[in-house]
């Protein structure tokens, strides 16, 4: 089972960490320069880079997400099997309701990675349009 997943608290501290590659692509890709400044730093290469770190972060996010509702699902599964065995159990159901919960919230995170790479991929094609194009 993965650690991250236990401590849900710690997962979405962790999640916003990791976000913070996109909270500041605005900041990056101020660094390309301006038409007239153009030859003073190689766009190409640092369009490239922060290409593929946005990917690389935004591959990561969504995997560590996808494992933890995963997981999520397996537990709400062996406790719904365990509230089915002892219906009068109420640690049981109190633990169905929290993990049913949990697991809305981790799915609710995977519309937030979309959302979240969207602004940053429009962000980062606004700026590097010019300089570089993903796939080459």
């Amino acid at each position: 089972m993965a650690a991250y997943c236990l401590d849900f608290l710690g997962f979405q501290e962790a999640l916003k960490k990791m976000r913070d590659v996109d909270d500041k692509i605005i900041y990056a890709l101020n660094a390309l320069p301006t038409e007239s400044f153009k030859g003073q730093v190689d766009s190409e290469n640092t369009c490239r880079d922060l290409y593929a770190k946005l990917q690389q972060s935004h591959l990561s996010r969504q995997e560590k997400i996808r494992n933890c509702i995963t997981l999520s699902a397996n537990s709400l599964k062996n406790l719904r099997e365990q509230q089915e065995a002892q219906p009068s159990d109420v640690d049981t159901g109190s633990k169905f309701k929290a993990e049913q919960r949990k697991l809305r919230v981790l799915q609710s995170e995977l519309y937030v990675e979309d959302i979240i790479k969207e602004r940053t991929y429009k962000a980062f094609n606004e700026r590097c349009r010019s300089y570089f194009h993903a796939g080459q």
